[in-house]
């Protein structure tokens, strides 16, 4: 088992990571349990796997009721936060308790939120099943629903008591969940590692095809990185963690004008959101136009997308600027942008004018 520690103080907890840990669950949180149940929200995409959760933590001796909520992005809602806190409460949940968050990124989100909130917290553990979760959005504390004026606008920093973390969960997911979930491992590469971006064009093709040591090292060395940021920045205060959200300010506008739905997918917003981040650092004359033009083809060449077109996004610019407006990291009438001088030197920039965001965007159109 490979075990990286999250440092923050009192919030400190470790992110397990083992081939098989799912079918060994329960030997790893029965100390947790107490003797209490450990309540398990889960979406109707896994119930395999949830049956071998609620085995383990049986011979275990902890019981595990279970609740599934409907799979996709629009249950990181209000309705579907209502639910789960009255599901929890039904269940007796007291503060001390810990609840299992076993899915991707929107149910680990949920649950997250969901927990900061109940009886003013409680306590949560993150089973992440998707690879975007296990490498980004089961780390860090950062939890959120969905509003109708945009994306995780409604949430807080709620730190995990341990995260659980089994790569063979991986052989069950759709290859274009896969890719999604890839977007983030390159974005590591990108913020600050020119060395594992590299290694990511190199690898991509043998991640993809299922290879294990190909998987295991992509999400060690991805975990370990968000630990160490997250660390450095828990509340993204400093601006370190802020580098985090690389691809993110043109991914969530591209999100919100797909309705935050199927049609592009969290991770799939995120890749042509890096790609359009590293585009425009280009044209700023920022960032050579040969290490924009290597993140496209990358991204491009394991079926992601690499701008508006391949994203299927037709707004014009004012139009997408005007989602932006509604991002959280707003700092009064200044949005903070990602922008990078080249492969692995990402940078926080608030200089940003957004009439020359707006213009750059319509020559990206379709």
């Amino acid at each position: 088992m490979t075990t990286i520690p999250v440092a923050l103080g009192a919030r400190s907890y470790d992110v397990r990571i083992e081939p098989g840990l799912l079918a060994r669950a329960g030997e790893v949180l029965a100390p947790l349990s107490r003797g209490r149940a450990m309540p398990i929200i889960t979406d109707t995409n896994l119930s395999a796997h949830c049956e071998t959760l609620v085995a383990s933590l049986a011979a275990a001796g902890v019981s595990a009721p279970v609740l599934t909520l409907p799979a996709g992005e629009s249950t990181k809602s209000w309705a579907q936060l209502e639910s789960v806190t009255d599901w929890l409460l039904e269940q007796g949940v007291v503060r001390s308790d810990h609840v299992i968050a076993l899915g991707g990124g929107v149910i680990g989100d949920l649950v997250g939120f969901a927990t900061s909130i109940l009886k003013r917290g409680c306590n949560f553990v993150q089973i992440p099943t998707t690879l975007l979760a296990q490498v980004d959005s089961s780390v860090g504390g950062k939890t959120a629903i969905n509003s109708r004026a945009g994306k995780n606008l409604i949430g807080a920093f709620h730190q995990p008591s341990v995260v659980l973390i089994d790569p063979q969960v991986l052989d069950s997911l759709p290859q274009r969940e896969l890719r999604a979930g890839y977007a983030e491992v390159a974005k590591y590469g990108l913020i600050d590692d020119a060395g594992f971006f590299a290694w990511c064009e190199a690898n991509a093709a043998a991640l993809f095809a299922g290879d294990p040591a190909a998987r295991a090292h992509a999400i060690g060395h991805s975990v370990a990185a968000k630990a160490r940021i997250v660390a450095a920045d828990e509340r993204e205060t400093t601006g370190t963690r802020a580098l985090l959200n690389l691809g993110h300010t043109f991914g969530h506008a591209l999100e919100a004008e797909t309705g935050f739905s199927d049609k592009l997918l969290h991770g799939e917003a995120v890749a042509a959101g890096m790609a359009l981040a590293f585009a425009f650092s280009a044209e700023m004359g920022l960032c050579p136009a040969e290490d924009a033009e290597r993140v496209a083809a990358h991204l491009q060449s394991v079926g992601l997308p690499d701008g508006l077109a391949a994203a299927g996004v037709t707004a014009d610019g004012a139009t997408l600027v005007g989602h932006m407006l509604h991002d959280k990291k707003m700092e009064g009438s200044t949005l903070p942008f990602l922008l990078a001088r080249g492969l692995g030197r990402t940078y926080l920039d608030k200089t940003v004018d957004l009439t020359k965001v707006a213009a750059f965007l319509d020559t990206q159109r379709p």
